[in-house]
């Protein structure tokens, strides 16, 4: 799976009018602060049958002392909203990140224009089931179209079906789950709250 996917992801980053970032050039604190997730491309089983019902989710990434990503995420599934806090490790080369023991294998930026969107690349493996997902980051409510237009060009290039892709419904529940958080508004800076107050916060939210 390692193979065909950077196999892809050499075959856009040489197409001429891909956009794709140098991961070398990104700085881990622009990625900072509150994001809608307007769309998503994934591989998960069950996921075209679910895509319909999906709402628009929302993340807000903060940077520990030791420069590992700190997620904050509320996740649509099922009809509800799930709250997540987890902690995300640099790896040693390009702008990488992973947590292995979450079944986080590979969490990069595949492109940005460094101030309004992001397409976050995500390899997952939990228990039986290994997939990938491509999601489109906004910083607003609605994607420009050259975010939607980079979005679908990653997916198609990675291998996902139309019907593996889909744009979030406009219910802004699970967004509101973290933004009105105490931590939902932060733009910059540290958060490198531990686990005690990771649970802290997800009982305040629940």
């Amino acid at each position: 799976m390692r193979g065909v996917l950077l196999t892809a992801f050499v075959a856009l980053v040489s197409l001429p009018r891909t956009r794709a970032v140098w991961l070398g050039r990104l700085d881990p604190k622009q990625l900072l602060g509150s994001w809608y997730i307007l769309a998503v491309a994934s591989g998960e089983k069950g996921f075209a049958l679910e895509k319909a019902t999906k709402n628009i989710e929302g993340v807000v990434v903060t940077l520990t002392p030791e420069n590992n990503l700190k997620m904050l995420s509320s996740r649509h599934r099922l009809e509800r909203c799930d709250v997540n806090v987890v902690e995300l490790l640099r790896q040693n080369s390009g702008w990488v990140f992973e947590n292995p023991a979450l079944g986080i294998l590979d969490y990069r930026v595949l492109g940005t224009n460094f101030r309004d969107y992001a397409i976050v690349f995500t390899q997952l493996e939990f228990k039986d089931e290994a997939f990938s997902t491509v999601e489109l980051y906004s910083r607003t409510e609605l994607a420009s179209q050259e975010a939607m237009g980079l979005f679908t060009r990653w997916s198609w290039g990675l291998g996902f079906l139309s019907q593996q892709q889909a744009s979030l419904k406009r219910d802004f529940t699970c967004v509101h789950k973290i933004f009105q958080s105490p931590f939902g508004g932060l733009r910059s800076g540290a958060w490198a709250g531990d686990s005690c107050s990771s649970r802290k916060l997800l009982q305040s939210l629940g």
